[in-house]
């Protein structure tokens, strides 16, 4: 698919999106790139701001199987991957296959699941196949997790460790909407008068991978690439880090940074590309200094200071 062709359909995928998510364009754009780079998102923010509808939204514009799991305290691996029941009839075990199987999984509330089951889920993520009773199960395509996480009530749950964080290719905040937004979001509910606000899919699996293979044409210039390999070593050695993101950091901020430009229209990646990108792909990958976890040094606060300390190549556009 032609860049342009893809760059108007990703655009009109948001706006259909936003007919439900008002005024959420910039974090609904870092989602969709994520979709396009084939990467997994955590959206973590508080309740009520539309982390499931956006979900939910993106599913149904795209056109994929959607499926939504809770996770609890008492949600099982197999609860998640399906698992082997036995057929009277036919008197042999068959495979029902659990909620991972779709194009869209909504993972709600991630942190509030044991860690095996965490594990369950961040192993089909990376491996796109799960393996159950020895038999190995291939998840289709595209498949794309968007995981929430509350991040103020912390009783009960079981926080992600950095390694498993490190698994999502960007972690987004959608914020509070303005006064004007939440306004709207009041109207239009009483103006349709019924709750849910039907969209209407632009595309299906088979578009979103036409979509996914433009973004793996997108060029990236040596002086972007290493733009990014210098902005992900900065937090290595930043004053306030513990740990810094690793290659697959880097890694990360050229492949979201590819998808973002895709839906600027362009087939090449530009510095502004990368710095769109910068804080929800590398915020997450940092860990803080234990003595500073009470004062506002934080994963973001890091990046910000890296992005005003590396200097920025020549956008290609001036050569």
């Amino acid at each position: 698919m032609p860049v342009r062709e893809a760059a108007d359909l990703a655009n009109r995928v948001l706006d259909e999106v936003e007919r439900a998510v008002v005024g959420k364009r910039r974090p609904l754009t870092l989602v969709l790139a994520a979709i396009l780079a084939k990467g997994h998102v955590l959206i973590e923010d508080l309740p009520g701001l539309g982390k499931t509808l956006s979900a939910r939204s993106l599913a149904q514009v795209l056109g994929l199987d959607f499926a939504r799991a809770q996770f609890t305290p008492d949600l099982l691996p197999a609860d998640l991957t399906g698992s082997f029941l036995y057929d009277q009839r036919r008197s042999e075990f068959e495979f029902r296959p659990g909620p991972v199987f779709a194009g869209l999984l909504l993972a709600d509330e991630i942190n509030r699941t044991p860690p095996k089951t965490q594990s369950a889920l961040l192993e089909a993520m990376q491996e796109r196949q799960v393996t159950v009773e020895g038999r190995t199960f291939a998840l289709p395509d595209p498949f794309c997790v968007l995981a929430t996480a509350n991040p103020v009530e912390y009783e009960g749950t079981y926080p992600l460790p950095e390694a498993q964080l490190d698994r999502f290719l960007l972690r987004v905040g959608f914020g509070y909407p303005g006064a004007d937004d939440e306004y709207d979001v009041v109207a239009r509910r009483v103006a349709r008068r019924r709750e849910d606000t039907v969209l209407e899919p632009l595309t299906d699996a088979a578009g979103l991978r036409a979509l996914q293979a433009t973004v793996e044409t997108v060029r990236v210039d040596e002086s972007v690439g290493r733009y990014c390999v210098e902005l992900a070593a900065a937090t290595r050695t930043h004053a306030h880090v513990q740990v810094g993101a690793s290659p697959r950091g880097s890694l990360g901020l050229a492949l979201a940074a590819r998808a973002f430009a895709v839906v600027r229209g362009r087939d090449y990646v530009v510095p502004e590309d990368v710095k769109a990108v910068a804080r929800p792909v590398l915020g997450h990958r940092i860990s803080i200094k234990p003595e500073l976890w009470m004062s506002e040094a934080s994963g973001t606060s890091v990046v910000d200071e890296v992005l005003k300390r590396v200097p920025t190549p020549a956008t290609l556009e001036r050569r």
